[in-house]
């Protein structure tokens, strides 16, 4: 198996893993919810993301992939509520008054306009908690050194990822969903 199949195997078992995890928690429907908007627009932040998280993951592990998921929340409530501003909102933004360190909170209480004693926001902060912890879990049993490239690698599909779930539970809590559709015969 080559580099990219290793990398490419481990996001779709760990996207599998949380998703399933979401779903037993009915935060999820059993399936990864995305626009391809939302979806790309993690291009635009990861950089910036990475240069941030990768600061506290020796301190700080689940707060390094944690945050990215709190970003996913963000980026599909802007999708869906102000495309104009989705479009152009810069990773800065999503900073809290103390920067990256509480991003969580700005992105729930001043984004989404969660009230902290809400059970929408007390389900998403265990969400994500849970998540991080098995997305650490689950880097920590490929046993990769520790600052190599393919730590590097692991830790990029994982926080992507870890985006991607938290853009998944946002768009299911506005009210989207996957459903099959039957196109009619000519």
């Amino acid at each position: 198996m080559n580099d990219k199949e290793y990398y490419d195997k481990f996001e779709e078992k760990l996207k599998e893993e949380l998703v399933n995890l979401c779903t037993s928690y009915s935060m999820l429907d059993g399936n990864l919810l995305l626009s391809s908007d939302v979806e790309e627009r993690w291009n635009d932040f990861a950089p910036e993301y990475i240069a941030d998280a990768i600061k506290e993951v020796a301190s700080y592990p689940t707060v390094s992939v944690a945050w990215a998921a709190f970003i996913g929340l963000a980026v599909a409530h802007y999708w869906d509520s102000n495309l104009e501003l989705f479009k152009i909102i810069k990773y800065t933004s999503f900073y809290g008054e103390n920067g990256f360190d509480d991003m969580d909170e700005h992105i729930m209480y001043k984004i989404l306009r969660l009230i902290p004693s809400d059970n929408d926001s007390k389900d998403f902060e265990e969400m994500i908690r849970r998540c991080a912890e098995k997305t650490v879990s689950m880097i920590r049993h490929e046993q990769v050194e520790p600052q190599s490239p393919a730590a590097f690698y692991i830790f990029t599909r994982a926080i992507k990822t870890m985006y991607r779930i938290g853009a998944a539970m946002e768009l299911r809590r506005l009210g989207y969903k996957l459903e099959r559709v039957s196109l009619p015969q000519c």
